[in-house]
């Protein structure tokens, strides 16, 4: 061994002998049983969860529904003994709904198709009818093929892709060979030049509006990505002064391969009616926090949250009603056991995630760390998730305050434990934590990093913030965003033990002797492969 990587591994081992001396035991025994009482025996996760899902339904981000969940949970956290339950607006946009669609095939014979308005297009403003052409685009290159051949056509985008098969079960649970492969340490990379094909990507929707609207196209038409007739809508038109110009929709990708065959053999007429409404009226964006108060108030806060914010194609049960249902009963729990934590237990239901992270972003902007805004004009229009390669990031005064954060958002299915985000420091600390639920199946702490969900900011900006493991059950498969997001693929019990872990875990942090250890403040990275050549092939 090299005296580089003698010097490395005693690093480490005075690292993890230091946070094994940081960790205390986790929750007395009495308490424990009481949180398990609480959620097993007299719990309502399941009617928070039902409420999100068949009461109020999708949560577009400032749409109605959602600032009916806004006002909903804002007023269960005051029942419940919560202290300064609040808001914090960020800016967002306009907020969109559905109020009803129709996509209907009306020749070579009437047909009704399984379809959704994708997200912040316009109405139709009646029914629109019109020819179809099979015209697939998946970048401003292609626009040169289609020039002069769209005016008065519904333009149908997608490529055609034969059926996809089923490569695993629609539904799963994890075993503890599934959970081993997750415990391995996935290096960081570095790369700008993936950073500006994720900026092309982003921009390609909008330029494909604006480039059918040019040619005179009334409307477009987008292949569900999944198989089963599911359909999701996702857009992201939703800034002032970026909607877009056509009306559109996605139709499940059965529909849409029988248009294209059809096409091939003559005309197929196409009739579409998108009874779609936006709201103007405030575009700020809300996140929610309720406090459980800490007994010391320089000891910190630690931090539990959920994006309470869905598509529209389902009723956002599993995405992420499970998640918000189940931070908001390990706050009952805790507020009606009498818990006195050392720390404040602050709870947050984020807005604004399915466009990028938005209100988590806001949070940590405003409260925690702050990164370079991007300044280069050409770059102006693109959201906050890119500005997560800027550097360098400025810890704000309230950087210390948050001790740890805790996010759920994979569905309803149970935890098995923690990921732990390149934190090798806290690895014996978790193990401790969850030595009370090996009969419940959670007790894995892995290595393995986790994406694109409200721990990310937080993560990235160097503080202690954590995502579960869950058992995946169908969400990746058939639920998440599409129109199958429904009360139905909930599993009560799952809800139940993931609300006992959550509560006795925020209770560990929120008591421990020392804070959570963080990993370093991010500093501009080198690039990973300096000797990387892209492929000509795949520009």
């Amino acid at each position: 061994m090299s005296v580089r990587n003698l010097t490395a591994g005693w690093c480490v081992c005075v690292l993890l002998a230091v946070s094994a001396d940081a960790a205390t035991p986790p929750a007395d025994v009495v308490t424990v049983n009481r949180i398990a009482d609480a959620a097993f025996n007299h719990g309502e996760v399941v009617d928070i969860a039902a409420y999100l899902a068949d009461q109020i339904g999708g949560r577009m981000t400032n749409s109605p529904a959602m600032r009916r969940a806004e006002r909903w949970t804002q007023e269960r956290f005051k029942s419940w003994g919560l202290k300064d339950v609040r808001t914090e607006g960020f800016d967002f946009g306009r907020g969109w709904w559905i109020e009803a669609a129709h996509v209907r095939m009306l020749a070579p014979r009437p047909l009704d198709l399984h379809g959704i308005p994708i997200a912040w297009t316009p109405a139709t403003n009646g029914a629109l009818s019109a020819a179809v052409i099979v015209a697939p685009m998946v970048s401003d290159k292609d626009f040169a093929d289609w020039k002069g051949k769209l005016s008065g056509k519904i333009v149908l985008v997608t490529w055609p892709g034969p059926p996809k098969d089923d490569g695993e079960a629609p539904f799963q649970r994890l075993n503890d060979a599934d959970i081993a492969k997750l415990d391995k340490y996935q290096e960081p990379t570095f790369d700008p030049e993936a950073r500006q094909k994720r900026i092309e990507r982003f921009r390609f929707r909008a330029k494909l509006d604006a480039f059918l609207a040019e040619e005179g196209a009334v409307a477009w038409v987008q292949m569900s990505r999944t198989e089963g007739r599911a359909v999701h809508g996702e857009g992201y038109g939703y800034r002032v002064g970026k909607t877009p110009k056509l009306p559109a929709v996605e139709i499940g990708a059965e529909d849409y391969r029988r248009l294209a065959r059809l096409a091939k053999l003559g005309e197929v007429k196409l009739e579409i009616d998108s009874r779609v409404h936006f709201e103007d009226a405030d575009h700020n964006a809300y996140n929610i926090f309720a406090d459980i108060p800490g007994g010391d108030p320089k000891a910190g806060y630690v931090m539990a949250g959920a994006h309470l914010d869905s598509w529209v194609a389902g009723d956002g049960a599993a995405d992420n009603g499970a998640g918000s249902a189940v931070v908001m009963e390990a706050a009952r729990i805790l507020a009606g056991i009498g818990a006195r934590p050392k720390r404040t237990i602050r709870f947050a239901l984020w807005s604004g995630e399915e466009e990028g992270l938005l209100g988590s972003a806001a949070y940590v902007d405003k409260h925690l760390a702050r990164r370079p805004p991007i300044t280069d004009p050409a770059l102006a229009d693109l959201p906050v998730y890119f500005s997560l390669d800027t550097y360098p990031v400025e810890a704000l005064p309230g950087y210390n305050d948050m001790i740890a954060y805790f996010n759920i958002d994979n569905g309803s299915g149970k935890i098995r434990g923690i990921y732990t985000e390149g934190n090798f420091a806290v690895v014996p600390i978790f193990r401790e934590w969850l030595v009370p639920f090996s009969s419940l199946g959670a007790t894995a702490v892995v290595a393995e990093p986790t994406d694109a969900t409200d721990h990310v900011f937080l993560s990235r900006a160097g503080l202690p913030a954590f995502q579960f493991i869950q058992d995946p059950l169908d969400y990746e498969t058939r639920v998440h965003h599409s129109d199958l997001d429904t009360f139905d693929h909930l599993r009560p019990e799952d809800l139940r033990q993931a609300a006992v872990v959550l509560a006795t875990v925020l209770l560990d942090a929120a008591n421990s002797d020392r804070p959570l250890p963080r990993k370093v403040l991010p500093t501009q990275p080198s690039v990973t492969d300096p000797f990387h050549y892209p492929d000509p092939a795949k520009k």
